[in-house]
């Protein structure tokens, strides 16, 4: 079984077990989490498919919170030639890993 779930203003594609990255979360590690945001669920070979408008209603998602943390820095440089300009700044996007325990 596999769904499309939004989150954070992104959507993805899960199955049961699968350990993903998203947008920061205010809950704390170890606690059980449900998305009820489901957009698609479908089986293994995509026979029993399931679309919602935008939602498919008493649909979840439940996921475990593992851990907080920060991915890798990604550097943005700004420069003006002839002009004695560069500015160089770094940004470290926070995310939530969570595993799909149920859908």
């Amino acid at each position: 079984m596999l769904a499309v779930i939004k989150t954070g203003g992104k959507q993805y594609k899960v199955e049961k077990g699968d350990k993903i990255k998203i947008e920061k979360l205010p809950e704390k590690e170890g606690k059980a989490i449900k998305f009820d945001q489901v957009l698609l669920l479908a089986d293994k070979d995509g026979k029993d498919l399931k679309v919602g408008e935008p939602f498919i209603k008493g649909a979840a998602v439940d996921a475990k919170i593992l851990e907080h943390g920060k991915s890798k820095k990604v550097t943005v440089i700004k420069y003006k030639r002839k002009i004695r300009y560069r500015k160089e700044h770094g940004h470290r996007q926070q995310y939530t890993q969570v595993e799909i325990t149920k859908i």
